[in-house]
């Protein structure tokens, strides 16, 4: 197996439109969470998102190209380019069929969606837009990337619901270790703050109807009450370890293991003695060659609805065994909120920043947990080596995947 390493990284977030922004903010523990001002809310029982802020595509893209692109298209060529930059990539030094691209997006465009089904009712269907389907389809994103930065190789798009960003990142780790490229540009997306996004996940009882920006998203706490909706992007650039020091690349850390199961049991909730999310983890563990005590930190799903934190939690108990009273675990959700296709990829992100600064942020807004839930959730931030870093994702219809990186 060849080994495979991160050489750039790129963030569009409800606290920061770029990695730098983005990582400032997590360590100032800012919160991204606000009135929704993409729709009127005004009769919607959740009134709060995580909505990216400040965000112009034209200093990404030109006007023309922005146009045939839909938000989530435009989150992900942002934060590819940077990712890019980053990673001091020269397109034009580089053969481009083996570069590839894994994007991936759960929802796709609900805005195309809900944009020509409105002018379909109103006026017929001959007014709906030449362009809805292109625009609308979740894999343009992928699709826009490679085609912005002249990516030939293979292209990607899973969609694992909310395990989608860290499947992504996963399938291009796999595309590289078993040589079918020597670059991967990955990761996850999603702009699905909608009224009938806002709507649905209500509907499902899945999201927080608290107005208070400090409660509303709050993993862990025995008060949670459901996640607040986020948006954005995370890409990385994941390289072949010797094509990166050939060409004079920083390291940023090594992927090590990725681990995937389903826990074939219901569509939304995951199952509830965390058997599925329990072997995902430990076959990152062992395709990274880890023995579980060895870890020490994990960056957790937390999504903060009742059922995830618990059985998430149920989940390291049953991976780990006594070791996990010793695993400090913390959500990044509880400052950008739930992402959906791009949590994993963004989470990754703050994983790679922890190993290289030494730093485990808080879970910011938790102050008591339940009897059930007696783990080291973080209530504090830690300023301590970090060797290795588990990130936890877990999807509707019980896609549960993690991935292990490490320092090099």
């Amino acid at each position: 197996m060849r080994r495979v390493v991160v050489t750039g990284m790129g963030a569009v977030t409800p606290i920061g439109n770029s990695v730098e922004e983005f990582w400032e903010s997590i360590k100032q523990e800012k919160i991204g969470f606000a009135p929704i001002t993409k729709f009127d809310a005004s009769a919607y029982k959740c009134k709060m998102a995580a909505e990216v802020k400040d965000f112009e595509p034209e200093k990404y893209m030109d006007k023309k190209a922005a146009r045939r692109m839909e938000l989530f298209c435009q989150y992900a060529v942002a934060a590819a380019g940077e990712a890019i930059r980053d990673a001091g990539l020269d397109m034009a030094k580089e053969d481009p069929w083996r570069i590839g691209c894994s994007i991936g997006s759960g929802t796709g465009s609900l805005q195309a969606i809900e944009r020509e089904y409105g002018r379909l009712l109103e006026k017929g269907p001959s007014r709906v837009g030449p362009l809805f389907v292109p625009l609308m389809i979740s894999n343009m994103a992928a699709g826009n990337v490679s085609i912005m930065f002249g990516l030939k190789g293979k292209s990607l798009n899973v969609v694992t619901a909310c395990a989608t960003g860290t499947n992504s990142i996963g399938e291009a780790f796999r595309t590289i270790q078993y040589g079918d490229a020597e670059v991967m540009v990955a990761g996850g997306t999603e702009g699905a703050v909608t009224p009938v996004g806002i709507a649905g996940f209500t509907a499902l009882t899945a999201l927080s109807d608290s107005t208070d920006p400090e409660r509303c998203s709050i993993p862990f706490d025995k008060d949670r009450s459901g996640f607040v909706m986020g948006e954005g992007a995370g890409v990385v650039i994941l390289e072949e370890l010797e094509h990166a020091r050939a060409r004079g690349a920083r390291i940023y850390g090594e992927v090590l293991g990725y681990g995937c199961t389903s826990d074939a049991y219901h569509i939304t909730s995951p199952a509830e003695d965390g058997a599925g999310a329990a072997k995902a983890m430990l076959n990152a563990l062992a395709d990274g060659g880890l023995a579980p005590e060895k870890l020490t930190y994990i960056n957790a799903h937390g999504t903060a609805t009742h059922h995830n934190d618990l059985f998430e939690t149920r989940a390291i108990k049953l991976a780990f065994g006594e070791h996990a009273k010793n695993l400090k675990i913390n959500s990044t959700k509880s400052m950008i909120g739930h992402l959906l296709g791009a949590a994993g990829a963004v989470e990754f992100i703050a994983c790679m920043k922890e190993l290289e600064e030494g730093f485990i942020h808080r879970t910011v807004g938790l102050r008591e947990t339940e009897e059930d839930m007696d783990l080291n959730y973080c209530r504090e931030s830690y300023q301590e080596e970090v060797t290795y870093a588990l990130s936890n994702s877990l999807g509707f219809g019980g896609h549960n995947t993690s991935i292990l990186v490490g320092k090099m």
